[in-house]
């Protein structure tokens, strides 16, 4: 135990009311990333439901170009008109917490005319297909930038629930337990020399 003086009970307090303020700032960062998560969520979520579908779409029309450009065809076209896509990591910042974000060089989704190959020979099944995957790649980049930010979100956030925990629940208490534990040794002091010092007066009186 803290040697028991006014000084320290002073001591004491300003720590433990730095201690509540530094809870109150730790709660109120706490509460404006969980809001910043809620919202980078929404998006996430419709994303990864808008690639399912756009999935879906994709294998059906791919099937179907298949049962009319043949397996052969579909391989050429491939092979013509494949790409390398170039992406760029940058750091970013959201509320002083940085995390990586994917910048995409160039657009994944290609007109007709970009894609190397006589559109006009092949089926709206094919160019659908392609249109699709095409689109599915950029949704899966965007997806990939939405991950890494979440999860330097949630990970800040967990961090700071458990430094609040451990203030509020372990270094406030004692704290607190302290100050009720060197005041009331200083009210025991104080009423021992006023009742000493009672004694006194009444026996210089007598």
């Amino acid at each position: 135990m803290i040697h028991p003086t006014r000084t320290n009970l002073l001591l004491l307090k300003d720590k433990s009311r730095s201690v509540v303020n530094s809870v109150a700032i730790l709660k109120a960062r706490r509460q404006a990333l969980i809001r910043e998560f809620l919202a980078t969520t929404t998006p996430f979520l419709k994303s990864r439901q808008e690639v399912k579908l756009a999935y879906a779409r994709a294998i059906t029309e791919m099937r179907l170009s298949l049962g009319h450009e043949g397996e052969e065809v579909i391989e050429s076209i491939e092979a013509v008109s494949g790409r390398e896509l170039g992406v760029e990591i940058e750091e970013q910042s959201v509320m002083g917490l940085r995390y990586r974000d994917l910048r995409v060089i160039g657009s994944p989704v290609r007109s007709p005319e970009e894609r190397g190959y006589d559109y006009h020979s092949t089926t709206p099944h094919l160019e659908e297909s392609i249109y699709l995957f095409e689109t599915i790649v950029a949704e899966m980049l965007e997806i990939a930038a939405f991950e890494s930010k979440l999860k330097r979100l949630g990970d800040e956030i967990v961090r700071i629930t458990r430094r609040t925990r451990v203030l509020e629940e372990r270094i406030l208490p004692e704290l607190r337990r302290e100050i009720r534990g060197i005041a009331q040794y200083i009210g025991e002091r104080e009423r021992e020399a006023y009742y000493r010092l009672k004694i006194f007066k009444e026996k210089r009186e007598g």
